[in-house]
């Protein structure tokens, strides 16, 4: 078990420095998908080694994957919006939608 959590850890961090990190609004994307990876696999070894009659943890991983796949539809529409009025989708350019 440990070594799940230990892998689930180093993806979340991994993803972590890459949502600080980063500028390009694709890498920020990719970064978020890790983190919810590092989640649906602590998910998934907490209902193995703790909760082994149930299938609570497959559940909520696959609610996880469904949000992922939402929020990737939705990042990637306004980084083609973004592009498609700035020729760019670095992060600076977002502070021009503020009202």
């Amino acid at each position: 078990m440990q070594y799940y959590l230990m892998l689930a850890a180093v993806l979340f961090g991994i993803g972590l420095f890459g949502v600080i990190t980063r500028r390009n609004t694709v890498g920020i994307l990719m970064s978020l998908e890790l983190m919810f990876n590092a989640a649906n696999i602590n998910l998934v070894t907490f209902n193995r080694y703790v909760m082994t009659d149930s299938l609570a943890g497959q559940m909520f991983a696959i609610f996880i994957v469904v949000v992922a796949a939402a929020e990737a539809t939705v990042g990637l529409a306004i980084v083609l919006l973004v592009y498609r009025n700035w020729r760019g989708i670095e992060t600076e350019n977002y502070s021009i939608m503020k009202w």
